[in-house]
C-alpha cells in the first residue's frame, strides 16, 4: 500500500472517530504535497514525494518542539500538538539505526578514512551519510561522531 493510500485510510478512520488532531495533521501534509505539485518543479504524486514531504515536516516539527519546550507552561498546548503531529508522521518514516549501530558505522568510517581529529567531525559525518543517509538520524550521527572523535 502506498504512503498516500495509508494516509487516506488514516483520514477515513479519523473522520469516523471525529479525531480532529489527526485530520489536522493529514490536512497539513496534503497541503504541503499539493503545494509541491503545483510549484512547477515537475514533482509527481508518488511515495517519494510523500516521504520527502513528511521528512521535511518532521524536521520542522523537531525544531518547533525545541522552541516550545523553552517556553515552559506558556507553550504547553502547542508543544503537545506538535508532539502528536511528530508521532503521527514518524509512523511513515523509515526506521533509523539506534545509537549503538550508528556508533559502529562512525567508528568504521573513521578508521577507513583515517579521521582522528575532533575538528574533522563534518568530514566524518559526511563519510557516513554518503553511504548510509537513509539509515541514520543526522542529529544522532553528529553527536556520536563528536563523542567518538573526542575519545569517547
Amino acid at each position: 500500500m502506498s504512503v498516500k493510500d495509508q494516509i487516506e485510510a488514516k483520514l477515513r478512520e479519523a473522520r469516523l472517530a471525529r479525531d480532529e488532531a489527526t485530520k489536522n495533521v493529514i490536512g497539513m501534509l496534503k497541503s504541503k504535497v499539493l503545494l509541491e505539485l503545483k510549484s512547477g518543479s515537475g514533482a509527481e504524486d508518488n511515495d517519494a514525494l510523500w516521504l520527502d514531504t513528511i521528512k521535511s515536516y518532521v524536521k520542522q516539527l523537531k525544531k518547533t518542539i525545541g522552541e516550545y519546550e523553552k517556553l515552559g507552561d506558556r507553550g504547553q498546548q502547542l508543544l503537545s500538538e506538535s508532539q502528536f503531529e511528530l508521532r503521527f508522521c514518524e509512523q511513515f518514516m523509515p526506521t533509523r539505526l539506534d545509537e549503538a549501530a550508528t556508533e559502529a558505522l562512525v567508528r568504521e568510517a573513521a578508521a577507513a578514512n583515517n579521521i582522528t581529529d575532533p575538528k574533522q567531525v563534518g568530514k566524518l559525518v559526511g563519510a557516513v551519510m554518503k553511504t548510509h543517509k537513509d539509515q541514520v538520524d543526522s542529529d544522532l550521527l553528529k553527536q556520536v561522531a563528536t563523542r567518538v572523535l573526542a575519545g569517547g
